[in-house]
């Protein structure tokens, strides 16, 4: 569904993974905050835990997105799905949370919309050996298709520039 051509309030468009604990609460109070500032919010996830009710009772809309936690052999179909989201949604800013979300969303969008990408912890911190290596570099090149990134803690920022994340805003 394309948002009519009269309604000129600027459209954010929030992509998460996972749908619950922290993350949830962000993107729950980002959309109350923005809704209240008169902002068009849309939020892409999962069906399933608190989100997208959540997401729904607050007025804004939501668009699911079937994305598993993990990158594996989903990712290309969930990056798609997801740059059709975007195409419908038309949004003026993306703010993509957790490193799934970070990932689809930034190879959907490639910088062509400004993006704001929170890792909520680097994926790289999760895992190990050659998993660990390839989080890190993709971490630094996909840094160049986020506007901003926002760390939710000095010691996020701190981790992330150690492992060379050289991303603006973080």
């Amino acid at each position: 569904m394309h948002q009519p051509a009269t309604d000129r309030r600027p459209r954010v468009l929030h992509l998460a993974q996972p749908v619950d604990g922290g993350v949830a609460r962000v993107v729950m109070d980002l959309t109350r905050a923005q809704l209240a500032s008169g902002l068009h919010v849309t939020v892409a996830c999962p069906a399933g835990g608190t989100l997208a009710d959540g997401i729904r009772a607050l007025g804004a809309d939501v668009r699911l997105w079937e994305a598993t936690r993990s990158p594996g052999p989903t990712l290309v179909s969930e990056v798609r799905r997801l740059a059709r989201v975007v195409e419908e949604v038309r949004p003026d800013l993306v703010h993509a949370h957790s490193a799934k979300a970070g990932l689809a969303g930034r190879l959907a969008v490639r910088g062509r919309i400004p993006t704001v990408f929170q890792p909520h912890a680097w994926s790289f911190e999760a895992v190990g050996g050659i998993t660990a290596t390839l989080a890190t570099g993709w971490e630094r090149r996909g840094a160049r298709w986020a506007t901003r990134t926002v760390c939710v803690s000095e010691a996020e920022r701190t981790t992330g520039l150690r492992a060379g994340v050289r991303a603006a805003g973080a």
